[in-house]
């Protein structure tokens, strides 16, 4: 949790890790009151998925695998007298990296993780998408590499693109941690390409001007430049956006706000909101 007005001007207050609901948000409530005279809007990165009318006012989670929280309206729970407004970590992300971060001046900001999921964002000038729910990109169907046949790890797909290449199906498919594996381990190759099957797909479906690659997993190193390669061939000469050129290293980038992505714009989030 974090208090301030943007990446020059914040401090960390709390980091804790996710308990049952009510002790959690009781901790957050308590780190929070000494601030409040600080504070005009509260802003909140939250897991998914979430229910409600639109960007920030997604308040209640639906079914969770995260225990006791299916349910939950976090608004309520944080209950100090501040208006709240919530939206997924990776929405907030995108938000993040569009105001402050990697992918400032582009008016279409993707943003996707990868780790112990697949999660991604769409932020238009400065716009989260509205209705009730909201995206899933992790549940996308990518076509499947000719000599793969592992079935995947997704509890409703299976070999959806999270059920191929998220860190729970990289260690069900090699036998191990993905930490573990050795940069010149056969599974890179193979992830490059299934990443960029699905980054490319998203590609052609809302033509981004930015892709920031972010998660545990694309920190391994040359990840996102075998993605890169990989996108090329698999566009072939038909690029879905005119900015594109050469070997996308200005196009698909690494987070600039790193682990802070999501929080900050939680924090961007709250500040229009304190400014309508």
């Amino acid at each position: 949790m974090i208090v301030g007005t943007g990446p020059g001007d914040h401090a960390v207050i709390i980091e804790l890790a996710l308990g049952a609901p009510e002790p959690t948000l009781g901790k957050l409530r308590a780190a929070l009151r000494p601030h409040l005279d600080e504070v005009e809007a509260i802003g909140v990165a939250s897991f998914g998925p979430l229910l409600g009318a639109g960007p920030g006012r997604r308040t209640r989670l639906g079914h969770t695998p995260k225990p006791h929280w299916s349910g939950v309206d976090l608004a309520a729970g944080l209950g100090l007298g501040r208006p709240v407004v919530i939206d997924t970590d990776v929405h907030l992300a995108a938000l993040g990296e569009q105001r402050w971060g990697s992918a400032q001046g582009a008016s279409r900001a993707l943003y996707l993780t990868v780790g112990t999921g697949i999660g991604g964002g769409l932020c238009v000038d400065g716009q989260l998408p509205s209705g009730v729910g909201h995206p899933e990109m992790g549940h996308l169907r990518v076509p499947r590499v000719s000599s793969d046949d592992f079935p995947g790890t997704c509890p409703f797909h299976g070999d959806c693109w999270e059920g191929l290449a998220a860190s729970p199906a990289l260690t069900a498919r090699w036998g191990q941690s993905p930490h573990l594996l050795p940069d010149s381990h056969p599974a890179w190759a193979l992830q490059a390409r299934v990443l960029a099957l699905g980054i490319s797909s998203l590609a052609y479906a809302h033509a981004p001007d930015r892709v920031v690659l972010g998660g545990g997993i694309c920190t391994r190193r040359g990840l996102r430049a075998a993605v890169r390669r990989e996108l090329v061939d698999i566009f072939g000469g038909y690029r879905p956006h005119p900015d594109m050129e050469g070997d996308l290293e200005r196009w698909l980038v690494e987070p600039a706000l790193g682990g802070r992505s999501g929080a900050l714009g939680a924090l961007a989030l709250a500040q229009d909101l304190a400014r309508r």
